[in-house]
């Protein structure tokens, strides 16, 4: 009897479970079917292999491939828990039906958590899906490129560089960032350890975060510009390459970070502290990385605009100033995240006391 009531009992939360994370799967997939701008943003197309792939057309196949897993996994897993999901919907039952008393005495800890959980992965991990479709593709395309001309004595090294070298290892290299941010984000097991232990409940930690990320990039390319390029121009050869080389490298330390935290991979959580990888010489430095290679991106808007006044150069300079500071606060309001839940992240900056640059800042 005892077998047969913990049976009922574990196939009972089964369903709860599944059934719940079907509601927001679906519920999720309506908002970017009807959203005026997802519709436009995920009907760009990549190129694979002589055809055509639509973005929508990418997250349907995933959203049915990944439902699947799901209902397989909901339904096998040892011992079912309560689900982040079955948290989220309690958490908007709340909200939608005693929204005063909400706002009064805020959520209990693991309906907040599961609601903040569901909404970060509803926005990321779409975005990451086809990021890395996206990016695979482009990669593929240099990388045939590259293979159909590298023979070719016609073709100089210069040329070689400019038409595809240079944009393949670009492409591998964000293709690893995004594929560990991607998994992050779609797969959370104890047998990962990966689970989420906390978001930032904070909107200035979400306002950063969000603000590198479209929509939302928009309205901060609007405040600040963007005048850095991924792959820029200089007029002289070996500065070109020197350069854009740089460039590589940065933005290959910028992906070991994201290979370094491996499944834990994601943006505003605490799922535990890594310290290797580049994590052994700064706290955060994914963000130096990038920011640096953008720098050597702004560089030749910097030598036009200076051409023209001193207020176009300070104007240019400002806008990657701008976009600093993004990251910085972005650094900044993830610290105090993560102290806010445990010691560990205290015990890290013991052992690694520079954030940005070591010896330093």
């Amino acid at each position: 009897m005892p077998i047969i009531s913990t049976y009922s009992y574990n196939f009972s939360q089964r369903v709860k479970n599944l059934s719940a994370t079907l509601l927001i799967i679906a519920a999720t997939s309506g908002f970017y079917a009807i959203i005026p701008y997802y519709q436009s943003y995920f009907s760009v197309p990549t190129h694979y292999f002589g055809k055509d792939y639509m973005h929508w057309q990418v997250l349907v196949v995933t959203t049915l491939f990944y439902t699947f897993t799901l209902f397989v996994f909901y339904l096998t897993e040892p011992a079912p828990r309560v689900s982040k999901s079955i948290y989220c919907l309690r958490a908007l039952h709340k909200i939608a039906t005693s929204p005063a008393t909400v706002w009064k005495t805020g959520l209990p800890f693991d309906e907040r958590l599961g609601l903040l959980s569901i909404l970060l992965k509803a926005f990321f991990a779409p975005l990451m899906i086809v990021w890395l479709f996206s990016h695979t593709g482009h990669m593929l395309e240099h990388g045939n490129q590259l293979l159909q001309t590298i023979g070719d004595h016609n073709i100089g090294w210069l040329a070689l560089f400019n038409t595809s070298g240079f944009w393949f290892v670009f492409k591998l290299i964000l293709f690893l960032d995004v594929l560990f941010f991607t998994i992050g984000y779609l797969v959370e097991l104890p047998s990962l350890n990966n689970e989420i232990r906390s978001v930032d409940p904070t909107l200035l930690g979400w306002a950063v975060a969000l603000a590198s990320y479209p929509p939302f990039n928009g309205l901060t390319s609007m405040l600040f510009g963007g005048y850095f390029t991924d792959f820029p121009q200089f007029s002289d050869p070996a500065v070109h390459v020197i350069m854009n080389v740089t460039l590589l490298i940065l933005m290959a330390i910028y992906t070991s970070a994201s290979v370094a935290l491996n499944f834990k991979a994601s943006n505003l959580t605490h799922r535990g502290i890594i310290m290797h990888g580049p994590y052994r010489y700064i706290r955060h430095p994914a963000y130096v990385c990038k920011n640096l290679a953008w720098w050597i991106g702004l560089m030749p808007a910097v030598a036009v605009a200076w051409q023209t006044s001193l207020t176009a150069t300070l104007v240019t300079i400002g806008s990657m100033v701008g976009w600093s500071m993004i990251y910085i606060m972005r650094a900044l309001t993830e610290e105090r995240h993560l102290r806010s839940i445990d010691s560990e992240y205290d015990q890290y900056c013991a052992s690694v006391k520079y954030r940005f640059i070591p010896g330093l800042v």
